[in-house]
């Protein structure tokens, strides 16, 4: 067997994408690791963020703000903001591509997606900010 006949052997893509010389993106794995990596990160924030906002039933609204204030407390919910929007984009990035298959909506929405996610993350990191600092 030749080498050309081996590695055609060993090739798994259709003949339409080895005609069009389409193969792997090379992206999918830093994709997977990220969405994995906000995953294992949201676990201990949510539960945090529960608990604070357990604590918080029945205070009045100083209580609420000084807690929210503190710098450890503040730090964790930037952390929690951004990580939490980070994974909802990749995630509804995922969906995105796996559903909708006309490329203009594709794309629209992705962009969408992006900016919404990318506004929350800011609108939240900016309330944390005017909490904290005034």
């Amino acid at each position: 067997m030749s080498d050309i006949e081996a590695r055609a052997a060993r090739d798994y893509r259709t003949p339409v994408k080895r005609a069009m010389g389409l193969g792997s993106g090379k992206t999918g794995t830093g994709h997977f690791w990220w969405q994995r990596v906000t995953a294992v990160a949201l676990v201990p924030l949510v539960a945090w963020f529960v608990g604070t906002l357990l604590s918080l039933v029945g205070a009045d609204l100083e209580t609420a703000r000084a807690t929210l204030a503190r710098p450890s407390n503040a730090i964790l919910f930037s952390v929690f903001s951004v990580a939490l929007f980070w994974h909802a984009k990749l995630g509804l990035q995922v969906v995105i591509e796996d559903y909708i298959h006309r490329r203009a909506l594709e794309v629209a929405l992705q962009l969408l997606v992006t900016f919404v996610c990318a506004a929350a993350a800011l609108a939240s990191l900016y309330a944390i900010g005017r909490i904290a600092f005034l």
